[in-house]
């Protein structure tokens, strides 16, 4: 019998193409997705989705190598960001239309930052990829999204992993992927330590810095390094918290994870092998899953 999900799907960069993986193996074992909820990259992957474009999507986001990744970045001098966004969407709208929210094929809904009012802004009708521009804006990377007065900037600034959100009907299992789990305690050969990991992230935030020309005065990197990557592991432990209370309050029938130092919140090159992992881990779960329900 085929079972009814509804499907919750974290930020995390380019960690969130684990996305794609998971719902294709989701479907694979039968399970049917219902209903979706995303904050940032997971509000860009479910929205994709819910178009019924995901295929098509994922091929392009396969093809990018660093370089096309990079030509994505259409850079701006301003005090609230160093990159519009709007080359991604338009990339985006040449493959899928801009639908609104209520008339997708599966239900559908996208949680945003409002900075300004300091609480969450739920986009569950109107325009997807308002929708997805508003929840994808990380902070200090892309400029802030401004609708009706609001200030919007990324949705896992507030719910990472929006539970609570999701719509669910009486007998659907609640399904949740969280790409920002804490760190693996032995990583493969593949894998960077997460000191590796934040300098490899530290140095293309630096890039792009440079290439916005947002820094006149070039000071010690190694003052640079130890500065950012502060910043990084303190947002990282607070985004981890904010998540475990959203998973102890709406616990979900089945929990995908993906350590968060697994892939770079940039490393949108290496999709396939993103994609793959998302993927491994769906099955995992499922299996595991599926144990328990024997039993």
């Amino acid at each position: 019998m085929t079972r009814e999900i509804a499907l919750v799907l974290s930020s995390g960069g380019a960690r969130g193409l684990a996305h794609i993986g998971v719902i294709e193996e989701l479907e694979q074992a039968g399970f049917k997705i219902k209903s979706v909820a995303g904050s940032s990259m997971g509000a860009l992957v479910g929205g994709i989705y819910a178009t019924g474009k995901l295929k098509e999507c994922t091929e392009w986001i396969c093809s990018l190598d660093r370089k096309s990744v990079f030509s994505l970045f259409d850079f701006t001098i301003s005090s609230t960001g160093l990159v519009k966004g709007q080359k991604v969407l338009d990339q985006m709208q040449q493959i899928i239309p801009d639908l609104d929210i209520e008339d997708l094929q599966v239900n559908f809904c996208a949680v945003a930052t409002d900075i300004k009012n300091q609480e969450e802004m739920v986009f569950e009708k109107g325009s997807l990829l308002e929708a997805i521009r508003a929840s994808i804006s990380i902070p200090g990377v892309f400029i802030p999204y401004k609708s009706d007065r609001k200030i919007l900037v990324d949705g896992g600034v507030i719910n990472p992993l929006p539970l609570n959100h999701v719509k669910r009907s009486k007998n659907s299992l609640l399904v949740a992927v969280d790409v920002n789990a804490p760190f693996q305690s032995h990583a493969s050969k593949q894998k960077k330590n997460p000191k590796l990991q934040n300098n490899h992230e530290l140095k293309l935030l630096e890039i792009i810095r440079e290439r916005s020309k947002s820094h006149k005065h070039q000071k010690n990197e190694e003052e640079q390094y130890n500065y950012y990557q502060l910043l990084s592991l303190s947002a990282q432990m607070m985004l981890q918290q904010i998540t475990r209370l959203s998973i102890n309050l709406y616990p979900p029938h089945l929990l995908i994870q993906i350590p968060m130092n697994s892939f770079g919140t940039f490393h949108f090159y290496k999709a396939k092998e993103i994609i793959e992992t998302g993927r491994m881990a769906a099955r995992k779960a499922i299996a595991e899953f599926s144990n328990k329900q024997l039993h």
